[in-house]
């Protein structure tokens, strides 16, 4: 069978694609490993959080509020808290302005969260704004809706090669061969891999690491309600999660496509920077894990047709930003590929495109 869309990747940019495309045509979604989100879809830290990121990923996550804010049960409160020793007040005071902080005092802070540190925390700004991501409901619910419009998702479908045919693709994989008139490439760290192996010029992407640690809920606090702690420039930051805490250095280590796994030494350092700032030491660790998340030379997002190449769509470089962005993101590319007037305005559809590379 000639699918309309074939879609590589089944993270969450590759199923909400499906879902919008399912309008279009006949879609087939291969993914790599057993189960849809594996690598960084299944691995983040799953914060609507709007105002992070680059100016064109804001207008992208933006776009996409009124989904989150009409799907029953995706979105939930969290908050958000920055803190900072005095000696870090210039990154602090960007991050103020930046993602809309409201300066409060250590008192205030320590109210909120009580095990920051009187002695090393100086600096302190609150935001209600940021809400949590039930990442699970938003992947099946994408799912859902592309198989009940006849998608068809494949796993264990790791791709081998990919071949010109006539009109379309032929795509080879470890689970058969495929066809399609149009190839969707939204295979994360994977995305200039796919180019190659079909013949198109890759666009540059680095896949940077980032390492987190789930630890018991300090001092045996009830964390549910703590909103997300980050320090200045977002060089650690900690999310309570399902009655423990996850601890991050928020590195970007610079990596090979790979099934990522965490860095101890590099967890060390980040749970170090933490542990400064509370009263609570870090005496065990419940897990860790790591995920890679991938960027476009200029830090945005890819959406568009290749420029050499239409029938090959790159939705790619959702870095950190890809659950918060992926309502606008995936009805941009269905608008594209549809040859529908985008829904965003024409500024920011043409810093999404490919074309902005030459």
């Amino acid at each position: 069978m000639m699918h309309d869309f074939l879609i590589i990747g089944g993270g969450i940019a590759g199923v909400s694609a499906a879902a919008r495309l399912s309008n279009l045509g006949s879609v087939l979604v291969l993914e790599a490993e057993a189960a849809l989100a594996h690598h960084a879809s299944g691995r983040s830290a799953a914060l609507f959080e709007p105002r992070y990121g680059a100016p064109a990923v804001v207008g992208l996550s933006m776009a996409s509020a009124a989904f989150f804010e009409a799907a029953p049960g995706v979105l939930s409160p969290r908050g958000l808290m920055l803190v900072a020793k005095a000696e870090a007040r210039e990154a602090f005071e960007r991050d103020v302005v930046a993602m809309e902080f409201t300066p409060i005092s250590v008192e205030e802070a320590r109210a909120i969260i009580p095990i920051l540190n009187p002695e090393t925390v100086a600096l302190a700004g609150h935001a209600t704004h940021a809400q949590d991501i039930d990442t699970d409901l938003l992947i099946q619910g994408f799912a859902r809706e592309a198989k009940a419009n006849g998608a068809q998702i494949v796993t264990r479908a790791r791709v081998t090669a990919i071949h010109r045919e006539g009109a379309g693709w032929r795509v080879e994989t470890s689970e058969g061969s495929f066809t399609a008139r149009m190839i969707v490439n939204a295979a994360g760290a994977w995305v200039d891999q796919i180019a190659v192996m079909a013949g198109v010029q890759p666009l540059g992407f680095t896949p940077y690491r980032r390492s987190m640690a789930r630890i018991p809920a300090p001092g045996g606090h009830d964390v549910s309600r703590w909103p997300m702690l980050f320090g200045p420039g977002e060089d650690w930051y900690a999310k309570p999660d399902a009655g423990a805490l996850i601890v991050s250095p928020a590195e970007e280590d610079l990596m090979e496509p790979h099934d990522a796994w965490a860095d101890d030494m590099v967890l060390a350092e980040g749970l170090a920077r933490y542990e400064e700032m509370v009263t609570e030491p870090v005496t065990r660790l419940i897990s860790n894990w790591a995920g890679l998340r991938t960027f476009s030379p200029d830090r945005v997002l890819v959406i568009g047709r290749d420029v050499r190449e239409p029938s090959f769509f790159w939705l790619a470089g959702q870095g950190g930003y890809g659950f918060q962005s992926c309502p606008a993101a995936s009805q941009l590319a269905a608008d594209l590929v549809g040859d529908r007037a985008p829904e965003i305005d024409a500024d920011l559809v043409a810093q999404l495109s490919p074309a902005r590379f030459g």
